[in-house]
Parts: C-alpha cells; sequence; structure tokens
C-alpha cells in the first residue's frame, strides 16, 4: 500500500511531443505578430495612417519585444520555461482579440507594445526547453520543427488572414486569431517537464553569471548574425503585403497566395535543413561546418534576391522572394541551435535573451526606417531594398568570422551540464 496519499509524480512529456507543442507556439506567434502587415492595405486606410504611422506600429511590437527580451530569460532560469511561456502565450493571444476593437492610432500602438511584451518570452524559454530535453544531435531538427513552426505562421497568417480580411474586413480577422491563439494554452497545461531553474535546484545547478555568458565571443557573433538576418525578415514581413498590393498591383488575393508560396519554402527548407544537419553531425563531421555554411550563403544570396525583388520585373521578382525564402530556411535552425548547444540547458534561457534581444533590435528599426525611405522617394521602394542588401554583408562576418568553434561551452563551477539530457 501507499505510505501517502500524495500523488504520484507525473510522467515527463515525451521530447516528440515537447517539441510539436513549441513549434504550435511559435506558430501562434508569427501568426498574431504578422497580422498587422496583412490588414496593413485596409488599415491604413480606415485610420489614416501614413507610411510613417504604420511603420511605427511595427516598431512599437519590438520596443517591448526586445526590452522584455533579457528579463524573459531571466524568469525562465528562474521560475521554470514552461509556466513563463503559458503567461506570455496569454497576454499576446488577448493583445491580438483586442486589436480589432481599436478607435486609432494610439489604442492600436498600445495594443502593439503589449503583444510585443508578451511574445517576448516564447524564444528564451523554448531554447531552455530544448538545451534541457534533446539531445545534442538532435537539436537541429528540434530548431527545424520549431523553425517550421514559426516560419510557416506567416504563410497561413498571410493566405487565412488575407482571404478573410477580403471578405469580412480586418477587424473579425485580430479578434478570431487572438480567440483561436488562447486555445493552445490547454494542451499546453498538462506538459511536464524537468527543467533547472535557480530557483529549485541551487544546490545542484551552478549556472553561469550573467557576466560569463556576455563574455563570451560566441554569444556577439551570433547576435551580430542574427541582427542582420532578421532587418531583412522583417523588413519584408512588414511591407511585402503593401508592396505588392500598391507598387506591383496584386490584389489582396493575390498578395496573399505569392507571400504563403514564399513563407511555405521557407517553413520547409528549415524543416530540411534541421534534418539535413543533424545527420551531418551524426556522421562525426564538423558541426561548425554543418552550421556556419548555410547561415554564410544565406546572407550572400540574400544580397543577390534584396536586388531583385526592387528592380527586376514582376516575374523576376517573384523568383527573387521565393530563392530569398528559401536559403533563409536553411539558415533557420542555426539561429537558435547555436546558441542552444554553445550555452548549454542552465545558461540557454538567458544567452538566447541576449542574442535575440540584439537581433531583434531590426524589428524596431526596419519597419520605421522603411517608411521614411517610403516617404522621402514618393513612395519608391528601392533604397529599402538595397539598405536590406547591405545589411546582410554584416551578418555574413558576424556567423562566419566572428562566431567561434560551435561546441559546448565549460562554464566555471560547472558539471558538464552543457550536454543536454534526455527526459
Amino acid at each position: 500500500m501507499p505510505l501517502s496519499n500524495a500523488p504520484a509524480p507525473r510522467a515527463l512529456t515525451s521530447p516528440v511531443r515537447l517539441v510539436l507543442l513549441m513549434a504550435a507556439a511559435l506558430f501562434i506567434n508569427y501568426v498574431d505578430r504578422g497580422n498587422l502587415a496583412t490588414a496593413g492595405p485596409l488599415l491604413q486606410d480606415e485610420l489614416h495612417l501614413s507610411a510613417t504611422q504604420f511603420g511605427a506600429l511595427g516598431s512599437a511590437f519590438f520596443v517591448t519585444y526586445v526590452l522584455a527580451m533579457i528579463p524573459a530569460g531571466a524568469l525562465a532560469d528562474r521560475y521554470g520555461a514552461k509556466r513563463v511561456l503559458a503567461l506570455g502565450a496569454a497576454i499576446w493571444s488577448i493583445a491580438t482579440l483586442l486589436t480589432g476593437f481599436v478607435g486609432g492610432f494610439a489604442s492600436l500602438f498600445a495594443l502593439r507594445l503589449l503583444l510585443g511584451l508578451g511574445e517576448s518570452v516564447a524564444f528564451p524559454c523554448t531554447s531552455k526547453l530544448i538545451a534541457t530535453g534533446v539531445r545534442r544531435e538532435h537539436i537541429g531538427i528540434a530548431n527545424g520543427v520549431t523553425g517550421f513552426g514559426y516560419l510557416f505562421g506567416p504563410a497561413i497568417g498571410t493566405f487565412a488572414g488575407g482571404l478573410l480580411t477580403a471578405r469580412l474586413g480586418w477587424r473579425p480577422v485580430f479578434v478570431i486569431f487572438g480567440a483561436l491563439s488562447l486555445l493552445w494554452l490547454l494542451p499546453w497545461s498538462r506538459v511536464a517537464v524537468a527543467e533547472p531553474t535557480t530557483r529549485k535546484h541551487a544546490a545542484s545547478v551552478d549556472p553561469p553569471a550573467m557576466r560569463e555568458i556576455l563574455a563570451q565571443r560566441g554569444l556577439w557573433g551570433a547576435a551580430i548574425g542574427h541582427f542582420s538576418g532578421n532587418y531583412t525578415f522583417y523588413f519584408i514581413l512588414t511591407w511585402l503585403p503593401t508592396y505588392f498590393v500598391k507598387v506591383r498591383g496584386f490584389s489582396i488575393d493575390e498578395m496573399a497566395w505569392v507571400a504563403t508560396a514564399a513563407y511555405a519554402i521557407n517553413a520547409a527548407a528549415a524543416l530540411a535543413a534541421g534534418w539535413s544537419i543533424d545527420r551531418w553531425v551524426r556522421s562525426g563531421r564538423s558541426a561548425t561546418i554543418g552550421y556556419k555554411t548555410p547561415m554564410g550563403v544565406s546572407h550572400l544570396i540574400s544580397i543577390v534576391c534584396m536586388v531583385g525583388m526592387a528592380v527586376l520585373p514582376i516575374q523576376g521578382c517573384i523568383i527573387s522572394l521565393f530563392v530569398f525564402e528559401l536559403f533563409m530556411g536553411f539558415s533557420s535552425p542555426g539561429y537558435f541551435g547555436i546558441p542552444q548547444i554553445l550555452a548549454g540547458p542552465t545558461a540557454a534561457a538567458r544567452w538566447v535573451g541576449v542574442q535575440n534581444s540584439c537581433g531583434n533590435l531590426p524589428g524596431i528599426i526596419a519597419p520605421f526606417i522603411t517608411g521614411i525611405l517610403i516617404d522621402a522617394t514618393g513612395g519608391s521602394y528601392v533604397s529599402a531594398f538595397v539598405l536590406a542588401g547591405v545589411i546582410n554583408l554584416i551578418g555574413f562576418v558576424g556567423w562566419v568570422f566572428v562566431l567561434p568553434k560551435i561546441e559546448p561551452i565549460r562554464w566555471h563551477g560547472s558539471h558538464g551540464e552543457a550536454a543536454a539530457p534526455v527526459p
């Protein structure tokens, strides 16, 4: 007979189910943050927003997103990534839902700030859970799956959001998507994970100090590369629908189809790249080459594609978009797989908090600068595409030359915890 009436400990959730649920969270995350771009043409007209104001709305999200990222990583380490991710998901879902009721620029700006606050927890939390619960030789495919989630989010968000916006208007779309996003909390509440936290496991876990994390060359190489890749990514995510409709003459439906195809290529490439990188590493070949090569090639290809999208005829513009999305997808697993390997379970959340903060500064800069450039050049997007292409050179240097060899860091006072266990 049992000696007490205490409930038996819950069986740990399998790594596969855990990764799939996190991929679903990131999918929802990117659907919700991308709705503004999809609704952009109609929303701008109804609320009488200039291009500069619309760019400011895109930037508002990233103000709180960036500022809250490092605290989010610290909270995940202290209280557990599962709890912090659930709280963030509730906040960003409610912010999305309420956007359907805004009356003007000020209220919409405030809700974009709230959305950024909620979504700031996503990557620090998922990175901590992957670093803790997935073997190192499977980190590539784990990030390929989660990458598929957040890259496929814009595809479905643009497609479904575009079609629904054309038929229902933009307000109902925000209400519907926000309400559906809240449903993810139901399966997540049933997840059981084992993760080191500084609050519960101080005696058994000796995490590195923040100053030790900040001293790592690898952190800053990854941060530089992340900054560059995200400048182009967020420029496209925010302005592509409006560019296609107002400059290239697409209808909302046509824009939705082309953008959806591009984002789907991106997501499929991320999944394929994650599988390929893991296979490369398991064969005994260099993880450094396996991760760095897609990062560097992606930035070089992006330079050419940005110019092509700006100046080529419509067929060449679409081909340039598809090639850009393909190679960006190939690089996707490295953005978070690299820090998960380098930092390990006890430092991944805070490392990614810092890296992703730096990497998402373009979310503040790119939409706003693009709006200014468009207004200043009489509606031309050429200078904005050229600037995005040039910034990719910085990313190439960060990933290829600044980032050191990709292997677990032996933190001072650690006991081999960089190698992630299987839960």
